[in-house]
């Protein structure tokens, strides 16, 4: 193995994900000298098996179901669906993204830029030989070592593994195999009920090609939502053909000649064997850090293995981190915050503190649903008063003309004279979109009152967001009285 000399960086990024990117550009912007160290696929889990790979197929799949409607007034004929086609598209996807990011970084490379700071790198995988410097291990068995002044961990996340149940990637997959797959099952078991586990039942569900079984250890899906939204998409789910299992764990995967035998085990004693041709694991992600030789530099993740940091993503002395390897939500928009907010920290350039709280998120489910700041669980929790509306799409006049009314928008404010807004959660079309209205008032701590002043166009699903707020104040077109069904509004206090 032969060694390269010492190459000085004034920021190295280990890692080249949503954060790791979205850290380096930054970087470039305050005229760094940037070295990018990246030894998997460029885009991380977030672009080659995560978000826009999975929303690849969500997008599709959607489609496909939308298609195959016969409640509209047409009917498609011969309709069909080819997977290995629907893979080359979603591989397409990603390809576009990845050559869109490699050819910025190429051309601010220091032999094409002439301009302040530069972009390098390196496709192979760092660890840590001090505080300062890094060794990086290419493919051919080269080392080099590389020294930077400043260095951020962006290594991004891998699936977490089931005891027991080897991922083999022929019939067993895990969210960054999934695409392994060659064809539709008939049957798949999805272990795991949380975001991913129901991102893709939908997505599968909805080709129709598909026997879906959701595994869910709890006793409703999602179960760090409220139950009205767990509910919610639970009964989608049920009307696409997906069966819950709730209560349940999986005790083993057996592989037969033709088929795989699941044994699920119940809460209230139980068992039950499930026969099936392919199952997906999404119990979850852990961070990707244990090649990084963390303890030389003086690291030490916490007791869940991921990295803590500080108000300016700051690990420890000049190393920081973004991304799933801190102990914040696993989301790429969290992620490319953090890895901005860490260049800029490095080069003294922020002014105002990171907000967590106003981090918007879709789950891509069949309708959608989009949430940001608190639900009425974690207002519970931290004792806080609130008021909170919640209006079906049934009576908004866009989504009755889309026939997409399975729908709704739910907001929580504080029950004090302010009405702040605490957090919205909403389902249904476009929800991507109306979800930023209010992260951008919550930004900036206003109350609904102030919001109400702006009077949103027709027929639009925004119009949705406005009458919710206008319930909250007795001031709805549309009451609860008359439709108590599918209009509500409740408090709650400590006490």
């Amino acid at each position: 193995m032969s060694s390269e000399k010492n190459n000085a960086y004034d920021i190295c990024v280990i890692g080249c994900g949503p954060g790791g990117f979205a850290a380096a550009m930054r970087a470039f912007d305050l005229g760094q000298k940037v070295c990018i160290v990246e030894g998997g696929e460029i885009g991380g889990a977030g672009v080659m098996w995560g978000a826009l790979a999975s929303k690849t197929m969500w997008e599709l799949a959607k489609d496909y179901a939308i298609t195959a409607r016969v409640d509209r007034g047409y009917r498609a004929s011969g309709l069909t669906v080819d997977y290995r086609a629907v893979r080359q598209t979603v591989f397409q996807a990603v390809r576009e993204k990845q050559y869109q990011m490699l050819s910025q970084i190429e051309t601010f490379s220091p032999q094409r830029w002439q301009g302040p700071g530069s972009l390098t790198l390196k496709r192979g995988r760092a660890a840590f030989l001090s505080p300062h410097t890094l060794s990086v291990r290419y493919p051919d068995g080269r080392h080099e070592e590389i020294s930077a002044a400043s260095i951020i961990i962006a290594t991004g996340s891998r699936p977490r593994k089931f005891p027991g149940v080897p991922v083999d990637r022929e019939r067993i997959f895990d969210s960054d195999s999934i695409l392994k797959l060659k064809t539709f099952p008939q049957r798949l078991i999805i272990v795991g009920a949380g975001i991913i586990g129901c991102e893709y039942a939908s997505i599968f569900s909805n080709y129709a090609q598909t026997k879906v079984y959701l595994i869910d250890h709890a006793d409703r899906i999602l179960p760090f939502e409220d139950d009205d939204v767990s509910e919610f998409v639970s009964a989608n789910l049920k009307k696409r053909g997906v069966e819950i299992f709730h209560s349940a764990i999986l005790r083993s995967i057996d592989s037969r000649t033709d088929l795989l035998e699941a044994v699920l085990d119940f809460e209230d004693g139980h068992s039950q064997v499930l026969n099936v041709d392919a199952a997906l694991i999404a119990i979850g992600r852990q961070p990707n850090l244990s090649a990084l030789n963390l303890e030389v530099a003086g690291i030490q993740p916490d007791e869940r293995g991921f990295l803590v940091t500080d108000a300016h993503c700051r690990v420890r002395g000049d190393i920081y981190a973004a991304g799933d390897v801190t102990a914040h939500p696993a989301l790429v928009n969290i992620a490319e915050t953090e890895g901005r907010y860490a260049a800029k920290a490095i080069c003294r350039a922020n002014r105002h503190p990171l907000n967590y709280g106003n981090m918007s998120t879709v789950m891509f489910f069949y309708p959608a649903v989009a949430a940001v700041g608190k639900n009425e669980k974690m207002c519970r929790k931290k004792k806080i008063p609130y008021r909170v509306a919640y209006y079906s799409n049934a009576l908004l006049s866009r989504a009755i003309a889309m026939r997409a009314m399975s729908g709704f928008v739910k907001i929580i404010v504080s029950d004090d004279d302010q009405n702040r807004i605490l957090g919205m959660r909403a389902a249904g079309p476009q929800v991507s979109n109306t979800i930023m209205s209010i992260a951008m008032l919550m930004d900036q701590g206003m109350g609904i009152r102030h919001v109400l002043k702006t009077v949103h166009p027709h027929p639009t699903m925004s119009e949705g967001i406005q009458e919710c707020l206008r319930l909250l104040l007795n001031k709805s077109i549309y009451k609860d009285h008359a439709f108590p069904g599918i209009i509500n509004m409740r408090r709650w206090h400590p006490a």
